[in-house]
């Protein structure tokens, strides 16, 4: 069985940024870092440290479905309504699975923020500039890499923008230095 960082999905992660000049140090784990929490706790960081790729779809006449990905905040759950503000597609909504994985290339779980075989938008939270690196998938469940916010925003070609749902006090305080065990959703 090949080496997690020598798979193509891996590989078109490290192409992707070694275009824009950037090297990125993939780690691999045993265990799964599919979500959020699971991501936290695998690289000991605050669950606001992790990137959460989410594809939403908007409809095309021209290519049927045209993609967006949102780099989100651990803890933060996208706000559909502040999305298709922001994105200026009203009937944008999530996609399933097959979605995601036939529009960019990648499976939930591990989609990367960059590496997509086709021209994808990317929208991204703004909370991720409040640390100092963050930690994204880089193309499968077990891989990931750590990067300062401004350059993951230079990667990704992303518009930084408010796209979450607002948080009550409690769970902004849950989403600090100790949140590894807290629960994210979308």
């Amino acid at each position: 069985m090949p080496r997690p960082v020598d798979h193509p999905a891996v590989a078109r992660v490290l192409e992707a940024a070694a275009r824009k000049g950037v090297t990125l140090e993939i780690v691999a784990f045993d265990e799964s870092t599919h979500t959020a929490v699971e991501a936290a706790a695998a690289v000991g960081a605050d669950l606001g440290q992790i990137v959460k790729s989410l594809v939403f779809v908007a409809p095309s006449d021209e290519a049927g479905l045209v993609p967006i990905v949102c780099l989100v905040s651990g803890p933060n759950r996208v706000d559909l309504g502040r999305l298709a503000a922001v994105v200026g597609e009203p009937d944008i909504r999530r996609a399933s699975a097959r979605e995601a994985n036939d529009l960019t290339g990648f499976v939930i779980g591990g989609i990367p923020p960059i590496g997509f075989g086709r021209p994808v938008r990317v929208v991204m939270d703004p909370d991720l500039g409040r640390y100092p690196t963050v930690w994204a998938a880089a193309g499968l469940p077990t891989v990931v890499f750590e990067v300062p916010p401004a350059t993951l925003r230079i990667l990704a070609n992303a518009m930084v923008a408010p796209i979450t749902e607002e948080r009550r006090a409690a769970d902004i305080e849950a989403a600090g230095p100790s949140s590894s065990t807290s629960t994210s959703g979308a």
